[in-house]
């Protein structure tokens, strides 16, 4: 019975320690198939559309080609290019994704308030009728805030996790730049490397690289790679980048100075949340440490009182 035991116990933790080794093996394998799938859709696409648009006759205008574009925009305005790139620095890249948007902000607070006020109204409590509106109010704007809050939090990953990796893909950047390699070659082959650490910024920059490569303008490719992208890094890339080739400066030049700065953000952007820690720690100090302190320290004395008489 002891060696059946031990036997088991043996395989479970074999089990568990290759477990161990394997789960992230796995998880990295599927970050980058998801990045390259995502880098090959794009490119599919962008070949698609070169090649149709290299089989048009010529007689065909701009504004006929972009007719479903200016449709758009005359309907929603800017708000509708603001929501478009909302929802790819949010990481949806679905086209129909600002349509899907806008009908949640419409249907979803119209749901919560029905449901609210059929609750209220079928319950055995009573409401009055102030009651019932403000808390269908409130549900209704429950609904209507919550796909914004959703997408903002999305955003706010994304681009945390950007800022976070992206100086050390510059510097990676900037040795192959130095060694001879194209500014292309350069960004498809980071994007290959850094996607075992985020998944996120690898499909960014897989997505630049095939633009630059299918797109005959690069200085569209990086504005879109900075409106993309939304962070202050990209902007900042894609801009000294534009720079260094419309005025024939040095792109390593141009990376190094860019890495130093993003460091520099990123340590200062630490030493400010070190410092916030001190005022937020002393409301849960407050709360909960003080009064086990204060107990700790007076019950011996009370229960002694206690036991001497008073």
């Amino acid at each position: 019975m002891n060696e059946s035991l031990v036997i088991v116990i043996s395989a479970v933790a074999a089990a568990a320690s290759f477990m161990a080794v394997a789960l992230p093996l796995l998880n990295r394998q599927e970050k980058r198939d998801r990045y390259q799938s995502v880098i090959e859709k794009k490119r599919k696409a962008l070949f698609e559309a070169t090649k149709e648009s290299m089989g048009k006759p010529h007689n065909i205008s701009a504004k006929d080609s972009f007719a479903t574009f200016y449709k758009i925009q005359r309907l929603f305005g800017a708000y509708g290019e603001k929501l478009r790139d909302s929802m790819l620095q949010a990481g949806i890249r679905d086209p129909k994704a600002p349509l899907y948007f806008l009908m949640a902000r419409i249907i979803l607070p119209a749901f919560l308030m029905f449901f609210t006020a059929l609750i209220m109204w079928k319950g055995q409590k009573d409401f009055s009728g102030g009651q019932v509106f403000f808390a269908t109010f409130f549900m209704g704007g429950c609904g209507f805030l919550l796909p914004k809050v959703i997408i903002k939090n999305h955003i706010q990953k994304r681009q945390l996790e950007i800022s976070l990796t992206f100086p050390d893909a510059l510097d990676m950047m900037l040795i192959c730049v130095q060694g001879g390699i194209g500014l292309e070659q350069t960004i498809n082959k980071i994007a290959d490397e850094i996607a075992d650490h985020s998944d996120i910024l690898a499909e960014e920059l897989g997505i630049l690289s095939a633009e630059m490569g299918l797109l005959n303008d690069r200085r569209a490719a990086l504005q879109d790679f900075a409106r993309r992208v939304g962070s202050g890094a990209a902007r900042s890339f894609a801009t000294a980048m534009i720079q260094a080739e419309q005025y024939g400066t040095s792109v390593s030049s141009a990376m190094s100075v860019i890495s130093d700065d993003l460091r520099s953000e990123r340590m200062a952007a630490a030493e400010q949340k070190a410092a916030s820690l001190p005022p937020k720690l002393t409301v849960p100090m407050i709360l909960f440490f003080l009064p086990v302190l204060f107990v700790v320290i007076l019950a011996p004395a009370v229960f002694q009182a206690i036991n001497s008489g008073f």
